[in-house]
């Protein structure tokens, strides 16, 4: 079951993605040549108008082929042929979607399951944050100059901050019901239970429900937005040496955390393991849509770079030249895949 769950998991999230080129190529006109669902040689396939619909033997994955996306076609109807921004919306339109998906699903997760506020149980002896004199019921709002909206901000901030003194702001309710903005400047202390550097604050760490719909749709949106914000804080933790190569995850790693999720949360009902599951799914979709936009040759990122020039200057890119380049990508991105997939192997198999 976990693995036909991984194989939904990650066709949905691609599909998605293909969808959102599809849909926007139709309503500008251009040519698909052929949707499909799956890689591979086709298992079912039919013609509908100019197009053909394919369901093909590898569940992962799909495609959506334009006319003329790749080669010259003196067809109107080609991709090529299109103006700049039609071209730029059909290609943004695939990592726009998978951003999209992950809202919806993070709003289905926050109405059944709520969120997991900022607001601290109470403070631990000897540390920082009881000598600045703060307290259970404080909802911390900003550390140093980053927002806090979720309890999970707290963890992402502190990865790269340790024992530097950190200005906290934090909001304190009233006995009438009003609320005062304070600040506390807590220096982060070695605990020697734990082995790392602490505020001595004790959050609630579960979630709680949303008051109405508008917080529901606040904090649906925000989940997008914190792992949009947990993807680019990991690349730049790699780039800065703190994430090592072994730490990249490819897509058996992936499965294998579908798993993981399935087997640990069963136990608690099909709800929650369904729950679980969509919340690894709006990690996986965030992911892929920021990984598209980076503007790296042969993904969405990169092309759009290429039209992005030719609606500044007028006029598009040598079209060989650019071909050459997204060649070049492709061959580096499939020599990451193969090394992602080799440490893959070598994670699960053999530590």
């Amino acid at each position: 079951m976990s693995m036909i769950i991984a194989i939904l998991v990650f066709g949905l999230i691609i599909l998605i993605h293909e969808f959102g080129h599809f849909i926007v190529a139709k309503k500008n006109g251009i040519a698909v040549v052929e949707f499909s669902v799956g890689m591979g040689p086709r298992l079912l396939s039919t013609v509908w108008g100019e197009t053909r619909y394919s369901l093909k033997i590898f569940p992962f994955g799909g495609s959506c082929m334009m006319l003329g996306e790749d080669e010259s076609d003196t067809d109107p109807r080609a991709f090529n042929n299109k103006p700049v921004w039609a071209r730029i919306a059909v290609v943004a339109a695939g990592p726009c979607f998978n951003f999209l998906l992950a809202f919806v699903l993070a709003v289905v997760i926050v109405a059944s399951a709520g969120y997991d506020p900022p607001e601290l149980t109470g403070v631990q002896e000897g540390f920082s944050a009881e000598e600045q004199g703060m307290q259970a019921g404080d909802v911390i709002t900003k550390m140093d100059h980053t927002p806090i909206v979720i309890y999970r901000d707290l963890t992402m901030f502190m990865l790269t901050h340790t024992d530097e003194p950190i200005r906290v702001e934090y909001r304190r309710m009233g006995a009438d019901g009003t609320s005062e903005t304070r600040t506390a400047l807590i220096t982060p202390k070695l605990s020697e239970e734990t082995g790392s550097y602490m505020l001595g604050i004790i959050t609630r760490g579960y979630r709680v429900p949303t008051e109405n719909f508008l917080q529901t749709l606040k904090y649906g949106a925000y989940e997008v937005v914190y792992w949009i914000r947990a993807v680019f804080k990991s690349i730049g933790m790699m780039i800065g040496g703190q994430v090592h190569s072994e730490d990249l995850a490819g897509p058996i790693r992936m499965v294998a955390m579908v798993d993981e999720t399935v087997d640990e949360s069963i136990s608690y009902g099909i709800v929650t393991m369904l729950l679980n599951v969509a919340n690894l799914c709006v990690l996986f979709s965030a992911n892929l849509g920021v990984m598209n936009l980076l503007p790296i040759p042969a993904l969405d990122g990169g092309r759009l770079v290429f039209m992005l020039i030719e609606a500044v200057r007028g006029k598009p890119v040598d079209r060989e030249k650019e071909g050459m380049v997204h060649l070049i990508g492709m061959a580096l991105l499939m020599c990451l895949m193969v090394f992602v997939l080799f440490n893959d192997i070598s994670n699960l198999f053999f530590r």
